[in-house]
C-alpha cells in the first residue's frame, strides 16, 4: 500500500501520513488490484465503497442500450471515485468505473467517514470537509464536460475542450489525456468524424497536433 500517496491524496490532505494510516483501520479500507478492462463499478449496481485510486488509471464511463459508450472523466493515482453513490445507502450506479490499464484501488467505506466512530478521529472533521472538496471538484468536472458538449457542431467541442485545456495549463501547447477514440467518447462525437474535424481544423490554421500533443493557433 502506498502510505504516501494515500497522506498526499485530496482526501487526507491536512491530515499527517500517520494520521492517514491509523484512519484506513476505521474506513475499512482493503486494497484491490484490477487488471486492464476489469469493471470497479458497474452501472445499475449498488457501489459498497468509494475507491481511491493508488496506480493505473480509472475512466468514469456510460453505455447505453445501444452499446455507445460516453466517458465522463478519467481518474488518475491520488483521486477518489464513485464517492457520491457510495454515501447513498443502495443507490444505483448510472455509470461504469473501468481500470483503464492495470490498476490498484484502495476501497474505503463512506459510511465510515460520514459518521464518526466511537474513537472519534482528531481529524475526522477534515476528513469530512475533504471529501465535501472531492465532490465539489467532480460537480466541476461534470459542468466542464456539458460545457464541451454543448455545442452543435464537433468544431464547436473540440475547440470548447481544447480551450479549456489551453487555460488549465497555462500555455498552448500541451498533451491530452485521451487517445483519439477516448476524446471522442468524451465528446460524444464519432472517431471517423472528429479526425476528419482535426485535420480540417489544422487544415485552417487553428490548431497543430500529433497524436494526443496540440498547439493552438491565433489566426492573424
Amino acid at each position: 500500500m502506498n502510505d504516501k500517496l494515500i497522506a498526499q491524496s485530496d482526501l487526507f490532505r491536512g491530515i499527517s501520513p500517520e494520521e492517514a494510516a491509523a484512519m484506513l483501520h476505521c474506513l475499512q479500507a482493503v486494497e484491490r488490484r484490477y487488471p486492464k478492462g476489469a469493471l470497479i463499478c458497474r452501472q445499475g449496481e449498488a457501489v459498497p465503497a468509494a475507491g481511491l485510486l493508488l496506480s493505473g488509471e480509472v475512466h468514469i464511463v456510460q453505455d447505453d442500450l445501444w452499446g455507445n459508450q460516453s466517458i465522463f472523466s478519467r481518474i488518475g493515482p491520488g483521486e477518489l471515485f464513485s464517492e457520491a453513490y457510495a454515501a447513498v445507502p443502495g443507490a444505483v450506479s448510472l455509470v461504469n468505473a473501468v481500470a483503464a490499464q492495470e490498476s490498484s484501488v484502495l476501497l474505503l467505506s463512506v459510511s465510515r467517514i460520514l459518521h464518526t466512530c466511537p474513537s472519534a478521529c482528531a481529524f475526522h472533521a477534515q476528513l469530512i470537509r475533504n471529501l465535501l472538496a472531492c465532490v465539489a471538484q467532480k460537480n466541476l468536472r461534470l459542468a466542464q464536460k456539458i460545457t464541451h458538449t454543448a455545442p452543435k457542431t464537433i468544431r464547436g467541442r473540440v475547440l470548447s475542450y481544447l480551450s479549456a485545456e489551453s487555460i488549465r495549463r497555462g500555455k498552448r501547447s500541451f498533451q491530452i489525456p485521451f487517445s483519439r477514440q477516448q476524446l471522442a467518447d468524451y465528446l460524444c462525437v464519432e472517431r471517423s468524424a472528429l479526425s476528419a474535424e482535426l485535420g480540417k481544423m489544422q487544415r485552417d490554421g487553428l490548431i497543430e497536433f500529433r497524436k494526443n500533443a496540440f498547439s493552438l493557433k491565433t489566426q492573424e
